[in-house]
């Protein structure tokens, strides 16, 4: 993982997964997708952020923060989005 990338982990079936996706997706925000439930250090990470919980979406941004399972609006503010 580079500084410069946002890392989103989740899985295929979690509405806030797909929600947050999209809304990278729709503002055309660059982002690395990982899958916990296919990359098990993704799982791994994922677990020891989230005191042994699978709690998805686990976002990372390049300055070190982290949002878990943010809102759409948590997340928004996060991107300085309108």
């Amino acid at each position: 993982m580079t500084s410069e990338e946002i890392v989103i982990y989740g899985t295929a079936w979690c509405y806030k997964s797909k929600q947050a996706r999209a809304l990278f997706d729709n503002n055309k925000i660059p982002y690395r997708w990982v899958d916990i439930d296919k990359d098990e250090q993704g799982r791994a990470f994922v677990e020891k952020n989230n005191r042994g919980y699978r709690s998805v979406p686990t976002i990372v941004f390049p300055d070190g923060g982290i949002l878990v399972e943010p809102s759409e609006k948590e997340l928004s503010r996060k991107l300085n989005l309108s």
